[in-house]
């Protein structure tokens, strides 16, 4: 469990970085998605279960402030720097656009072929997310086409999509991305420097 301390370092990086947070990251309130049929509870996740620190990346696939942050490479620095030491983790806030809710679902539907991380940083790549963009990726990928379809435009993830969506609103989370770090609410985007500060102490405190 963190220490008293490093839950203060998290609550002062909260508030260092909200005013950014809120003059940059994506910020809107689409209609919650209507529940499909899933009950899918595995979680999108690089990195081993058991790592001290696990961060939980609240995103949207339309949010060009995600983006921003994913072309910064700042995860692939927190991975190369602390390896086995952290855990990371995708869950869906599509509020961006109308389309997002949709684009999460195809994110959903791209992992059960095993592939949703290829899948999120192809469609950051081209960003497009209309349905059409969003199938032209998968086939890129070489997904199972028929059943990629059959999944998106079944809706068979909605239910998926709105159960993350719910869970970062239960977090007080009005925008994207936003982060727990050992649940902790961190306002994003987080830049590389203060993910480390506060990684480091949580580290520390388990030493």
């Amino acid at each position: 469990m963190p220490t008293h301390q490093t839950h203060l370092i998290i609550k002062f990086a909260t508030i260092v970085v909200a005013g950014t947070w809120l003059m940059a990251a994506c910020s809107a309130s689409p209609t919650t998605p209507a529940p499909g049929s899933s009950t899918n509870t595995i979680e999108r996740a690089i990195g081993p279960s058991d790592a001290p620190v696990t961060i939980v990346e609240y995103g949207d696939l339309g949010c060009p402030t995600c983006r921003g942050w994913y072309n910064a490479h700042v995860l692939d620095q927190i991975l190369n720097k602390y390896s086995k030491q952290v855990r990371f983790i995708w869950r869906d806030f599509p509020v961006i656009t109308p389309l997002s809710p949709k684009a999460a679902e195809a994110g959903w539907c791209a992992q059960d072929q095993g592939k949703f991380w290829e899948f999120h940083d192809l469609v950051y790549d081209k960003f497009q997310i209309d349905a059409a963009s969003l199938k032209a990726d998968a086939a890129q990928l070489g997904l199972d086409m028929t059943r990629f379809n059959q999944c998106l435009d079944s809706g068979l993830h909605t239910v998926d999509v709105n159960r993350q969506w719910e869970d970062a609103k239960a977090h007080g989370f009005r925008a994207t991305p936003s982060f727990l770090i050992n649940d902790q609410p961190v306002a994003g985007p987080i830049p590389f420097d203060q993910l480390v500060s506060l990684i480091d102490p949580i580290l520390a405190a388990k030493k």
